[in-house]
């Protein structure tokens, strides 16, 4: 799930998902993907990572791949 998209149209209320996360077992890992994560996600997590894009088969004509794109 893209959780930040899913946070940002309320699909998943915020306070709900940190305080799961803090529940979780000490040894479990989250992946959370997607743009636009809360400040209090950010806070919360070990690692955040921005990527951004430098050349993408799209700008060549390469129309989007299922199981690449979506």
């Amino acid at each position: 799930m893209n959780w930040p998209v899913a946070l940002k149209h309320r699909y998943l209320d915020l306070a709900v998902v940190l305080a799961d996360l803090k529940a979780r077992p000490s040894q479990q890992h989250v992946v959370v993907t997607g743009r636009g994560a809360p400040e209090e996600l950010i806070e919360m997590a070990d690692t955040v990572t921005e990527m951004a894009l430098v050349k993408h088969a799209f700008a060549a004509g390469v129309k989007a791949q299922k199981g690449i794109e979506w």
